[in-house]
């Protein structure tokens, strides 16, 4: 059994960690820490995680016991508390962006926040990088955008079948975070789609960050805000250096994630309600046009593999459980 704190449980992420760790079998929560709601009943905040016993507590990173410590923390805040924790002997998981950049030039550029502790971290996508976070002290959880471009993206990378990716991706409210704003204010999100930092967004260098790592990529990224809660559909338009069939694309796909157990190549066109709620990674819908364009479309819950889920994945792999452990769940349809 292992001991596992989360510092801000507060927030979705929070919550989604929560979800899944009190019926994690090899699991005991130590500390749900929120500065705001101290002594505060968990299902207060989350009303879904009645009779848990647990509560809130306020608690200093210094003051933390416990084998590993998730930080669900908004970026900028996460590097104040990281490294003290890791003083203490103890690994994280961090899901904010603060420890996601290999060049920490890159993260102040894009956040607009001067890194006060540059750490090295390995990044936590288990599909690229499962033997170095088994090791790892300090896991960077992935963005919910580039955990969904990302992967579908590697396939066509690894055999270099393409110079230039666009990316379009669709995301659910919940992705802003708990605290509300002018945009996901329901009068202004509800039948509404709002495309939003369509050139400059956070995310973009982190997905070509990875990417180019295996092939010389360019890599453009436009978000959408949409007005569902949960899920992330991303779709690419990768502009083929040959011609292929759709066949062999889809041949390739199956193959790269054949012994992957969360990434799904599916016939059909993937949905974001088929993994609501899930860790699952759905990849599908592949087309290719006149223009020697392929289409490929992916689906994920923002706040399962794109955070949470995802975590708890590194999580299994940093403590030597089943990866799946916790998370075999499938998703909520319809």
């Amino acid at each position: 059994m292992a001991e596992v704190a989360i510092v801000g449980a507060s927030g979705y992420t929070g919550g989604e960690l929560l979800r899944f760790l009190i019926k994690h079998p090899n699991i005991e929560i130590v500390a749900a820490a929120s500065r705001k709601h101290d002594g505060v009943p968990i299902h207060k905040i989350h009303p879904h995680l009645q009779n848990t016993g647990l509560k809130f507590k306020n608690i200093d990173p210094e003051d933390i016991d416990a084998d590993l410590v998730f930080t669900a923390t908004p970026h900028g805040a996460s590097m104040k508390i990281v490294p003290k924790i890791l003083e203490r002997g103890i690994r994280v998981i961090d899901l904010s962006g603060d420890y996601r950049f290999d060049n920490v030039e890159v993260y102040e550029k894009w956040y607009g926040i001067k890194h006060e502790h540059p750490l090295d971290a390995v990044y936590g996508l288990p599909e690229l990088y499962r033997d170095e976070i088994k090791k790892a002290d300090l896991v960077a959880n992935p963005g919910c955008f580039p955990t969904g471009a990302i992967l579908a993206c590697l396939p066509l990378v690894h055999k270099n079948l393409t110079k230039m990716i666009v990316i379009d991706s669709k995301t659910g409210v919940s992705g802003a975070g708990i605290n509300p704003s002018h945009m996901t204010h329901f009068p202004e999100c509800s039948d509404n789609i709002i495309p939003y930092q369509i050139t400059t967004h956070r995310h973009t260098p982190e997905i070509e960050q990875e990417l180019k790592k295996i092939s010389d990529v360019q890599v453009s990224f436009t978000p959408h805000l949409i007005p569902i809660i949960r899920g992330i559909l991303t779709t690419v338009h990768a502009f083929l250096e040959e011609n292929i069939d759709v066949e062999k694309i889809e041949k390739i796909y199956k193959e790269y994630y054949s012994n992957e157990p969360f990434v799904i190549v599916i016939d059909e066109t993937p949905e974001p309600s088929a993994v609501r709620g899930s860790n699952y990674c759905h990849i599908g819908g592949f087309g290719i046009d006149k223009n020697n364009r392929l289409v490929v479309i992916s689906v994920i819950d923002n706040l399962v593999k794109g955070a949470s889920g995802q975590a708890i994945q590194n999580m299994n792999l940093m403590l030597g459980f089943d990866e799946t452990e916790g998370l075999d769940n499938l998703g909520l349809h319809p």
